[in-house]
């Protein structure tokens, strides 16, 4: 089941929130950006949908996408980053 036409209860969406703050509170503040917010979120939501409850494995879900972004801008060569 993916996030769409999944439905949360009250105190699912409550904890999405908290994990979903917490996690972006982690982040470097140049980081929390509403774009990166809005994929962490999206990561939690899938994860709730499949069925993750636990606080710290959506936390960790939701950092995982940051982490995977950062890899990515390290992995550009010098030349493509200055285009």
């Amino acid at each position: 089941m993916g996030t769409i036409g999944a439905v949360f209860q009250p105190e699912l969406i409550k904890l999405m929130k908290s994990v979903l703050d917490d996690a972006v509170v982690a982040l470097p503040e140049s980081r929390r950006t509403s774009t990166m917010m809005a994929d962490m979120a999206s990561q939690i939501l899938a994860c709730a949908a499949k069925g993750e409850r636990d606080p710290a494995a959506l936390k960790n879900a939701a950092l995982l996408v940051a982490v995977e972004c950062s890899h990515y801008s390290h992995d550009i060569s010098p030349e493509r980053r200055a285009v």
